[in-house]
C-alpha cells in the first residue's frame, strides 16, 4: 500500500461513519488538530501513541499504523501554483503580502526567517453579522541566518543590529 492509498482509505472510513474532523481529532488528541488532520491526509506524521490511537479508531492494520508514523514526503500532491481555490487563496496571500511580511519581519528581527518547523497555528470561526470569518493565528520561531566564516567583530548571526 502507498501512503496516498492509506489517505483514501481513511477518507472513505470518515465518510462511511459520518465523522467530522473535530470528532476524529478529539478521539486521537495529543496535538493540534491541524497536525492530526495533516497527518491523516499524509502531510505530517503521528508519533507512535497517536498513530496507535488513529489505527484503533479507523480499524487499520499494523503496517498502516506504522505508515502513519513515517516521515512523509510533504507537499506531494499539491501542484504549484495550487489549483484548489481555497488553497490558492493562501498562495495568493503570500504572493501579494509576502514582500511586506518579509520587510516587516526583517526590520523587527533581523536577517532570517520565520520557522515553519518550530511553528504554532490556530484556526477559529469568528462570528460576524456580514458573514463568519476565518481567523488564523500563526506563530513561528525566528531563525537568524548564520554568517559562517565571519571574522572577529562581525556578528555570527543575523539578529537585528542595534
Amino acid at each position: 500500500m502507498k501512503r496516498e492509498q492509506l489517505t483514501e482509505k481513511i477518507l472513505d472510513i470518515k465518510r462511511e461513519k459520518g465523522w467530522t474532523w473535530k470528532y476524529i481529532c478529539e478521539e486521537i488528541g495529543g496535538m493540534s488538530p491541524v497536525l492530526v488532520v495533516g497527518a491523516l491526509l499524509g502531510q505530517m506524521k503521528l508519533v507512535k501513541p497517536l498513530a496507535k490511537k488513529a489505527a484503533e479508531l479507523f480499524g487499520l492494520s499494523e503496517v498502516e499504523e506504522r505508515m502513519l508514523n513515517e516521515v512523509p514526503m510533504r507537499g506531494a500532491g499539491t501542484p504549484m501554483p495550487p489549483t484548489d481555490p481555497l488553497i490558492y487563496r493562501f498562495y495568493e496571500l503570500v504572493m501579494v503580502n509576502g514582500p511586506a511580511w518579509k520587510a516587516l519581519i526583517e526590520e523587527e528581527f533581523g536577517d532570517g526567517i520565520m520557522s515553519a518547523i518550530d511553528f504554532n497555528m490556530e484556526m477559529v470561526r469568528e462570528p460576524n453579522p456580514k458573514g463568519d470569518r476565518v481567523q488564523i493565528t500563526m506563530s513561528g520561531k525566528f531563525l537568524p541566518y548564520k554568517y559562517y566564516g565571519n571574522e572577529q567583530g562581525i556578528p555570527e548571526y543575523g539578529f537585528k543590529e542595534s
